[in-house]
């Protein structure tokens, strides 16, 4: 074992300023640059203002109940297919990988990636469906600005403010997402995190889709994105088969987009003489970035192979018959206690009936249900009307 010297506790960097100076490129967010809270609060003692984000967020009640909320196959039985839980942490663990090769933050990293898919209603994109057409007529409904609405009105854990009060670049990163595009340009680290759940969920969708015998391996291999990734394995490994071949090709297909990412990252940061965070927000104001001015993009090749694995997910797996079999009953289930709800708004707990009074009573039943984990919308269905 190598010697190494022991630093004594008083050498070591005073606070999470000076470590993040040390490390943090200058492309990257600072925590010491942050604009802060809506609501201000007393800096903590040795934690950043972005660790006590991701903290709150872990701690929240919607961020635990993603680990019983559906990723995309709802009511499946088994333990290997993705929950909203393990997919978001699958996406942090990119998130992370693709944030230290780049050297930027983290910490505000972590939150956001951990953040994004809190506004999931039950049911995964299938209940989303049912309560945008529901509140079509007031805005609709969309699971990233539901996040948002969480984030700053609905997660009440704290005394001093509604929501959890978070920096505003947690809140400008996942306003990006919103569908009217109506969010801040995104810096580096919200790039990341965008990247990092495409990777994620076009690799994983595929790999649950394997596993539960929707698509067979072979069909999924004939796509030249996983073709080019199997190809490598057998050059790396020799001929493998089976189980073996699919898990190490979907290994290939996290690593080698992640390298790729890195590597044109650090290029178009070069290039683009990229030295802070204003300076990204300009490249992509200006449309300077390798894809309409994002810099943390695949190259062309890639993004190709991308869009027609989606392609192939969407038809054979998202839409095949297996798959709306359950899901179309689900949503069914879902707009019955809609509408339970709305007739019945004194039924909701309390301070949902009293945030009805602002933004009346189907945004609000909306708000619950939204909050429902799978499980629990089945319970309470059966609770309410009687059936399963």
């Amino acid at each position: 074992m190598t010697d190494r010297p022991t630093p004594s506790p008083g050498s070591w960097p005073p606070d999470w300023r000076a470590r993040e100076a040390m490390i943090l490129a200058p492309w990257a967010m600072h925590a010491a640059d942050s604009r802060g809270r809506v609501h201000d609060e007393q800096p903590h003692a040795f934690r950043s203002p972005y660790q006590r984000d991701r903290d709150r967020i872990l701690h929240s009640a919607a961020f635990r109940r993603l680990a019983h909320k559906t990723q995309v196959f709802t009511g499946y039985h088994g333990d290997y297919h993705r929950s909203r839980l393990t997919h978001t942490l699958e996406v942090t663990s990119i998130a992370r990988t693709l944030a230290r090769a780049l050297a930027l933050n983290e910490d505000l990293v972590e939150a956001l990636a951990m953040a994004h898919d809190i506004g999931h209603p039950p049911l995964g994109h299938a209940g989303e469906d049912v309560l945008d057409e529901l509140l079509a007529d007031q805005g609709g409904f969309n699971h990233n600005a539901q996040a948002l609405r969480i984030m700053e009105l609905l997660e009440s854990r704290y005394p001093g403010f509604p929501g959890l009060n978070l920096s505003r670049e947690v809140l400008d990163g996942q306003a990006t997402r919103r569908k009217d595009g109506s969010g801040a340009p995104p810096i580096l680290e919200t790039q990341v995190v965008d990247a990092a759940d495409s990777i994620a969920y076009d690799t994983h969708d595929a790999d649950d889709a394997v596993e539960l015998g929707l698509v067979p391996l072979e069909e999924l291999l004939e796509l030249p994105l996983v073709a080019a990734a199997a190809e490598r394995v057998h050059q790396r490994h020799g001929r493998i088969v089976g189980v073996d071949l699919r898990r190490a090709v979907l290994l290939e297909l996290v690593d080698f987009q992640v390298a790729g990412l890195v590597a044109r990252a650090r290029g178009s940061i070069e290039a683009l003489a990229i030295r802070s965070p204003d300076d990204v927000r300009r490249a992509f104001r200006e449309g300077a970035g390798p894809d309409a001015g994002r810099i943390l993009a695949p190259a062309p090749d890639i993004a190709a192979g991308k869009r027609e694995l989606e392609r192939f997910l969407f038809t054979r797996v998202y839409r095949c018959e297996r798959v709306l079999a359950v899901r179309l009953p689900a949503q069914q289930r879902l707009r019955q206690l809609f509408d339970w709800y709305c007739a019945r708004p004194e039924e909701l707990p309390r301070g949902f009936r009293g945030r009805a009074e602002l933004f009346g009573a189907r945004r609000s039943t909306a708000d619950y249900l939204a909050g429902m984990t799978d499980r629990y919308l089945e319970l309470d269905h059966r609770r309410r009307l009687g059936t399963g």
